[in-house]
C-alpha cells in the first residue's frame, strides 16, 4: 500500500527521466501551489462523498453493494500484510529485475558470441554487475508493469463505473429502457449451495461501464496522469464507501498500526518512495508542478498515496455514521474529523515543502483525525458513547438473522396495533 506524500526535488533528475546529466527547470511558486492545492482538493472529494455514500451503503439491501467490515483482528494484521506486500514489490523492482541497460549489454554480448560460434554459448566476461541480480529479460520491469496495467485496467473500469453510476442516473430520461440483470455464481447444490458472486445491475450500469472503458483504454495506452487520477479517485471513493470499521477502537488500532508502518518505511528506508515511483499503477494521485509551463504534457509530479486518503477516510466515514446514530441532527464528529484531515494533510505538505523530502502523511494525519474528535467527545461528555458504538457485519449470518428477527418483531407489533 502506497502511503507517502512525495515531491521530486526541483532541478533534479527523476527516475525514468533523462540520464544524460540534464536537469529539470525549477518549478515556479505558482505551479507548486497549484499542485499542492489540487492534491489537497482531490484527497477531500473521495472522503466527503465516500462517507456520505457509506451511510446509504450500510442501509442498503443490495448484495452487490454490501460493505466489507474490518474487525480489530483485521486491523492488527493489516500493517504486517501491507509491509510484506510493500517489501515484496521493492525486491521485485530493485533486486530481482535487472535494469534495461544491463540486460541490453548482456544480450548484445550473447548475440556477438553466438554469431562467432554459430550456436548458443555461455556468456563470457559479461558486463560488471552485482552477482545477486539475475539478467532475465522475460521478467523485466516493463513486462511486470504491463501485467499490472492490465490488472488495474479491469479494476479501474469497475471502480469508475460504480463511482459515476449514481451521478449518471440523473441524466437518463424517464423513458429510458432500463432492464435488470443479475450475475450469480454458486457452489454446490441443494442445502449446501453457497453463493460465490451475486451482483445485480441494470442497463444504466452497462452504459456507465462503457463510458468507464473509454477512460480505461486511455490509461492503458497513454498512462496519462489525468486518467491515472480518475482511477485513483474512483478507488479511493469506493474504499471509503465499502470498507467499514466496526467500531472506533478498531479504527484507532488500524490508524495506530499504519502510523508506525508509514513512519518506518518512509523515514527508515527508501522502500516506500522507490515503489511509489517505480510502480506504474493508479495507486497514487499525481499533479504536475510544471502544468503552467508545459500544459497537459507536464511531467514533474507531486504525488499522494491512496493509503493517505482511504485509511483516514474510512475512520471519518465511521464518525459520520456515529453522528447519525446519536439522532441529534448534527454531524459534529464528522465535520471535526474532516477539518482535522485538512489540517493534517496541509501540515504534511508544508513540512515536505520546507525540508524537500518525502513525508509519511499518516505521521500528521493520524494524531489529527483521532485527537480532534476525541477532544470534542471529552468536551461534550460522549466518550463512552463514541467507544461503545458498534456496527455489525451485514455479511455475517448471525447479524443477518438478528436483522430478520428484528424486522419480523417490528412487523408483528405493527400488525397488533392495527388489529387493536
Amino acid at each position: 500500500m502506497d502511503s507517502a506524500l512525495s515531491d521530486p526535488h526541483n532541478g533534479s533528475v527523476e527516475a525514468g527521466g533523462p540520464t544524460n546529466g540534464t536537469t529539470r527547470p525549477p518549478s515556479t511558486p505558482e505551479g507548486i501551489a497549484l499542485a499542492y492545492g489540487s492534491l489537497l482538493l482531490m484527497a477531500l472529494l473521495p472522503i466527503f462523498f465516500g462517507a456520505l455514500r457509506s451511510v446509504r451503503c450500510a442501509r442498503g439491501k443490495n448484495a452487490s453493494d454490501m460493505p466489507e467490515t474490518i474487525t480489530s483482528r483485521d486491523a492488527a494484521r493489516f500493517p504486517i500484510i501491507a509491509s510484506c506486500t510493500l517489501l515484496g514489490l521493492y525486491l521485485f523492482f530493485k533486486v530481482y529485475f535487472p535494469n534495461k541497460s544491463y540486460t541490453g549489454s548482456v544480450l548484445k554480448t550473447w548475440k556477438t558470441q553466438k554469431s562467432k560460434k554459430g550456436k548458443t554459448a555461455a556468456i563470457q566476461n559479461p558486463p560488471a554487475r552485482d552477482s545477486h541480480r539475475v539478467p532475465l529479460e522475460i521478467f523485466s520491469q516493463e513486462y511486470i508493469n504491463l501485467l499490472l496495467s492490465m490488472y488495474f485496467f479491469v479494476l479501474g473500469i469497475l471502480a469508475l463505473s460504480h463511482t459515476i453510476s449514481p451521478f449518471m442516473n440523473k441524466f437518463f430520461p424517464a423513458n429510458f429502457p432500463n432492464r435488470q440483470y443479475q450475475l450469480l455464481f454458486t457452489q454446490g447444490s441443494g442445502e449446501n449451495k453457497e453463493e460465490i458472486i451475486n451482483y445485480e445491475f441494470d442497463t444504466k450500469d452497462l452504459v456507465c461501464l462503457g463510458l468507464s472503458s473509454i477512460v480505461g483504454v486511455w490509461y492503458l495506452l497513454r498512462k496519462h496522469w489525468i486518467a491515472n487520477n480518475l482511477f485513483g479517485l474512483a478507488f479511493s471513493l469506493n474504499g471509503v464507501e465499502l470498507l467499514h470499521l466496526n467500531n472506533v477502537s478498531t479504527g484507532c488500532i488500524l490508524l495506530g498500526g499504519l502510523f508506525i508502518y508509514d513512519v518506518f518505511w518512509v523515514f527508515g528506508t527508501n522502500v516506500m518512495v522507490t515503489v511509489a515511483k517505480s510502480f506504474e499503477a493508479p495507486i497514487k494521485l499525481v499533479f504536475p508542478q510544471d502544468l503552467l509551463e508545459k500544459g497537459l504534457e507536464a511531467d514533474n509530479f507531486a504525488m499522494l498515496g491512496l493509503g493517505d486518503i482511504v485509511i483516514p477516510g474510512i475512520f471519518i466515514a465511521l464518525l459520520l455514521r456515529f453522528d447519525i446514530s446519536l439522532k441529534k441532527n448534527t454531524h459534529t464528529y464528522f465535520y471535526t474529523s474532516f477539518a482535522a484531515y485538512i489540517f493534517g494533510l496541509g501540515l504534511t505538505i508544508f513540512i515536505m515543502h520546507i525540508f524537500k523530502h518525502a513525508q509519511p502523511a499518516l505521521l500528521y494525519l493520524v494524531p489529527a483525525c483521532i485527537g480532534f474528535p476525541v477532544l470534542v467527545a471529552l468536551a461534550k461528555g460522549e466518550v463512552t458513547e463514541m467507544f461503545s458504538y458498534e456496527e455489525s457485519n451485514p455479511k455475517d449470518p448471525a447479524a443477518v438473522t438478528e436483522s430478520k428477527e428484528g424486522t419480523e418483531a417490528s412487523t408483528s407489533k405493527g400488525l397488533e396495533k392495527k388489529e387493536k
